[in-house]
């Protein structure tokens, strides 16, 4: 699994916005100065956050983006099941996989299978308010090293 630059992104969007409270609207040219990020690239992400109910969009003079949900609420595999097109370490666990007439005697099923629960417990685990922690303030309860 390799998660994009869109899901990486969109992460560090989140941050930027659970940091900046929760009545504060950010301009979306702020955010992508901010992070470098193409304004052209943030506009293909923020509508997606915003329809999916993670961020508020508040259009015309004064607009930008603010969290919808407090950050506690919000997990990185909320985030990462948006913006990535499969999350699933093989084909075979796919959500649209074709039964393998292979799998009742697949020697390594199991195993994918396994990683598969390993790598969404975790995301699930891991918070964008446990992703707002400074490097040396600890590490988010799933014990992942951030975005």
């Amino acid at each position: 699994m390799v998660v994009s630059t869109r899901g990486r992104y969109a992460l560090r969007v989140l941050i930027d916005l659970a940091e900046r409270g929760d009545d504060a609207l950010v301009p979306m040219k702020h955010v992508a100065e901010k992070h470098n990020i193409s304004l052209k690239y943030l506009e293909q992400i923020l509508p997606l956050l915003t329809r999916n109910g993670l961020v508020e969009g508040v259009q015309g003079k004064g607009g930008g983006y603010r969290l919808n949900r407090a950050p506690a609420d919000i997990s990185v595999y909320d985030i990462l099941q948006l913006t990535e097109v499969d999350l699933t370490p093989v084909a075979c666990l796919a959500e649209d996989a074709d039964d393998c007439p292979l799998r009742p005697e697949c020697r390594t099923f199991p195993m994918w299978n396994e990683l598969n629960t390993l790598l969404v417990d975790f995301f699930t685990g891991v918070t964008v308010a446990d992703l707002m922690r400074k490097p040396g303030q600890g590490s988010p309860e799933g014990g992942g090293s951030g975005a």
